[in-house]
């Protein structure tokens, strides 16, 4: 099983920042509004480059109740869990997002029928109502991240819990490439 990308952190926040915001001297106010907002980074993304952005599948593989230090939040669905990763990118080919999902493994293919959609392109189709709530911020440094997207960071991430029917549905990990400040400015 590969593992997890996830930041070996500079700084994290929780679910009290992600409420109150950063200072603008933290993180500019364009970037807030991507990385605290509750709309869906795949669409943002598409919106701001002007490009259909393309599921690029790391992996989909079942990993029991080990939560691979996952954040805590993945304890609130019910194990055993499937992991899921991908690369966000253009249809061009730029690297713009990374992200891990966990899904309790006895529901993933009701929500996820074409593992090659973008999640919120299958949530979408099946007219499922969901409440984004995001649990932490993050600012750090992972090697293979720096990799893919062709720069050292640090970069920004995030984790959030789906709900849907008063139930978490999953919890979703993201990490940001900088190149994106071509459409959002400076960090």
């Amino acid at each position: 099983m590969s593992p997890w990308y996830a930041l070996e952190c500079l700084w994290q926040g929780d679910e009290t920042v992600v409420q109150t915001g950063l200072s603008h001297q933290q993180l500019s106010p364009p970037w807030q509004m991507f990385l605290l907002g509750d709309g869906s980074p795949t669409r943002h993304l598409q919106l701001l480059t002007g490009q259909n952005i393309v599921v690029d599948l790391i992996d989909m593989v079942p990993v029991g109740s080990d939560p691979q230090g996952s954040p805590p939040q993945l304890l609130s669905l019910p194990a055993p869990w499937t992991r899921r990763q991908v690369w966000l990118q253009t249809a061009a080919g730029e690297c713009l997002a990374y992200a891990a999902s966990w899904w309790e493994a006895q529901r993933v293919d009701s929500y996820l029928p074409d593992r090659h959609l973008p999640i919120w392109a299958s949530l979408a189709t099946l007219r499922t109502e969901l409440y984004r709530d995001i649990q932490g911020i993050y600012y750090g440094h992972q090697p293979q991240l720096g990799e893919k997207f062709g720069a050292p960071g640090p970069f920004w991430g995030r984790h959030y819990l789906f709900w849907h029917q008063g139930q978490p549905l999953t919890l979703i990990y993201e990490v940001f490439s900088p190149h994106l400040q071509a459409y959002l400015g400076p960090q």
